[in-house]
């Protein structure tokens, strides 16, 4: 199952990088097709053990659902993190107060842990350091608006977590 998971994900995913299909002549490339199915058994023979540990989770069809939702939610804090830093950078006195913080997570898997820590490091003026085994994250913030645990957990963390605990526990 889990070999089977992981070569359908890695297959899929080779597929919507290259876009096999050619819209002018209606057809498919088959030696991207040939050579998809290649590099997606070289992954799954290589990586099986390690990337998919629940591959039961793959098949449930509310989790794409909920990665739907996801991206909007991470496109606007994303857009709306680009906006920030570009404020900080042009304004004359440049208004940053860089550090790193602690946050506190309640997701436990590992793919929604990564998941998180990934969106953080992907949202521009943050970036993650450090991921304990208890669930804090070391978060380095261009802006430090609070040094409180719960408040920077509020104002970094909260606005992922309920959707990605959805995705992946």
């Amino acid at each position: 199952m889990r070999i089977i998971t992981l070569f359908i994900f890695s297959f899929v995913t080779w597929c919507l990088l290259v876009w096999p299909y050619n819209g002018a002549s209606g057809t498919l490339d088959m030696q991207i097709i040939i050579f998809g199915v290649l590099a997606s058994a070289l992954v799954t023979w290589l990586f099986h053990e390690i990337l998919i540990t629940h591959p039961h989770k793959w098949y449930d069809i509310k989790r794409y659902f909920w990665i739907l939702c996801y991206l909007p939610v991470f496109a606007f804090y994303c857009i709306k993190a680009n906006i920030d830093v570009v404020y900080r950078v042009l304004h004359p006195k440049m208004p940053i107060r860089p550090g790193i913080v602690k946050v506190k997570t309640t997701l436990k898997s590992d793919s929604a842990l990564t998941a998180l820590a990934n969106s953080i490091t992907l949202t521009p003026g943050t970036l993650t350091v450090d991921i304990t085994e208890n669930g804090y994250l070391y978060i380095h913030w261009i802006n430090v608006e609070s040094e409180d645990v719960e408040r920077a957990s509020e104002i970094i963390v909260k606005k992922f977590e309920a959707l990605l605990r959805r995705i992946f526990e």
